[in-house]
């Protein structure tokens, strides 16, 4: 679990609202969210993380993408297990916005964006979850490039 002291929150903080875009992902269920919450509030304590509407140029800035998919780690994909893990049976695409309702930190709750990138040369690993991280990380490149 991520555990910031005050300088590093500061430093974050100040990385984004100067324009500065971080992603965060592959963390899941209850016990996972609170900790994660709890340090995004050292960083943040005024703003809230909202969910990213479907609609948001964020899912439409290269490619278009109209479902917030949940990717598996390697031995579910492989495996053809579950894509949960934990309590975590909801994938969300959330985000900490600025004032211009831009996204400045985009979080990925139950769901393993970087896992589909590390093994998506493996055979087993499902191409469907491969290609969707893949084209959402451009648009994550892409947008946050552009905005």
């Amino acid at each position: 679990g991520m555990n910031l002291s005050t300088p590093e929150a500061e430093r974050l903080r100040e990385y984004m609202l100067r324009g500065g875009f971080l992603v965060i992902d592959d963390f899941w269920g209850t016990s996972e969210w609170r900790n994660f919450y709890a340090q995004l509030h050292k960083i943040f304590p005024d703003r809230e993380p909202e969910e990213i509407p479907s609609s948001h140029q964020i899912f439409h800035s290269f490619f278009d993408i109209e479902q917030v998919l949940q990717v598996p780690n390697v031995n579910n994909g492989c495996s053809g297990g579950p894509t949960y893990q934990r309590d975590g049976y909801v994938p969300y695409a959330l985000a900490i916005f600025d004032d211009d309702r831009r996204p400045m930190m985009v979080i990925n709750f139950n769901t393993d964006i970087g896992d589909a990138w590390e093994w998506a040369d493996v055979e087993c690993y499902p191409n469907q979850y491969a290609g969707y991280a893949f084209r959402m990380g451009i648009n994550w490149i892409v947008y946050s490039m552009t905005h």
